[in-house]
């Protein structure tokens, strides 16, 4: 609990002493006077973007249910109550996949068996990760440059990497009959059995090749209407640069605001927007100023769920199953 504790506040330090080295570089004034000078119109568009991209995350979660018996599943508007919520307290929480575990905990109080419901949850990170990957690669082919740096790469071979092994799990009778041995490995009983099902319920996918492609092609779409609303926000605060660089950029700076180093992104994303698009022309204090709007943007993009929350409660229902927690 301590060492919980303390990681949590060292992310923390660290998402507000690099939000605040950026915009001192950036020149603090500079950035006021871009962001006080925002196309509140524009604004609203990105917004709207936002909305619709939740709609469809929602929706391509719910669509990896598949491996549940359609008799087992709550009802729509249930999960749809689940995802909403569970995505607004990630916005609190400290890890990227905070949001997927407050979503997993509450699936598994709903007639879900804990292994499904996280493997549904580990599913839908994965083929985010992969559309991510896939407009990734895009962009260092259309920034040829960034090629040629280090941690660009190393990024990208990490993800493709992580991508290739839960591929591998699924569709792999030797690779999951591997992965399963090394699980039998550890010596907590609890966590093996836990582990088991997890693997088990992820190689059920290899029977569902429509609903992942169509996942994964859902998954391209969100992360379009990210780029489109960090198009939408730059020529907001004044960027004048082409869509064209979003589609370079936006992706890259995604997949580092994924690092769990921070608070949802914070500080990791200014530093990104900043040095990235600093490479096109771009001032620092109007990427500093997009970098914080497109932040915000997610925040507001979470709100339904900030909603339903102070209505509702996370799990208004309560335990379905006898005792709390994920059963297995």
């Amino acid at each position: 609990m301590a060492q919980g504790s303390a990681g949590r506040l060292l992310r923390l330090l660290v998402a507000v002493a690099l939000t605040v080295y950026v915009l001192y570089r950036s020149d603090p004034s500079a950035v006021l006077r871009a962001a006080a000078g925002a196309d509140l119109s524009l604004i609203l568009l990105a917004v709207l973007l936002a909305l619709v991209d939740r709609a469809l995350m929602a929706y391509r979660w719910i669509t990896l249910l598949c491996i549940v018996d359609r008799a087992a599943r709550p009802p729509l508007a249930r999960l749809l109550e689940i995802f909403f919520v569970s995505t607004f307290l990630g916005t609190f929480l400290p890890a990227s996949v905070g949001g997927d575990a407050v979503r997993a905990y509450s699936l598994s109080r709903d007639r879900i068996t804990g292994p499904e419901a996280v493997a549904s949850v580990f599913m839908d990170r994965m083929l985010g990760v992969a559309s991510l990957l896939l407009l990734g690669v895009t962009g260092v082919v259309m920034a040829r440059d960034l090629a040629a740096n280090a941690a660009v790469v190393a990024a990208l071979v990490v993800t493709a990497v992580a991508c290739a092994i839960t591929l591998a799990m699924i569709f792999s009778e030797r690779v999951g009959a591997s992965v399963g041995a090394t699980v039998r490995l550890v010596p907590a009983v609890v966590v093996q059995r836990m582990a088991e099902g997890i693997i088990s319920a992820v190689r059920r996918y290899r029977r569902f090749h429509g609903q992942l492609a169509f996942v994964l092609a859902a998954s391209v779409a969100v992360q379009v209407l990210r780029v489109l609303q960090a198009y939408y926000l730059g020529r907001a605060v004044g960027i004048a640069a082409g869509l064209p660089m979003y589609f370079a950029f936006v992706p890259l700076i995604l997949l580092v605001m994924l690092l769990p180093i921070t608070v949802n992104g914070l500080g990791t994303s200014q530093a990104a927007f900043v040095w990235f698009f600093a490479r096109s022309g771009v001032a620092a204090p109007a990427a500093f100023a997009l970098s914080v709007l497109f932040v915000g943007l997610g925040i507001v993009g979470n709100l339904p769920g900030g909603v339903l929350y102070a209505l509702r409660g996370l799990v208004h229902a309560g335990p379905r199953h006898g005792a709390g927690g994920l059963r297995t």
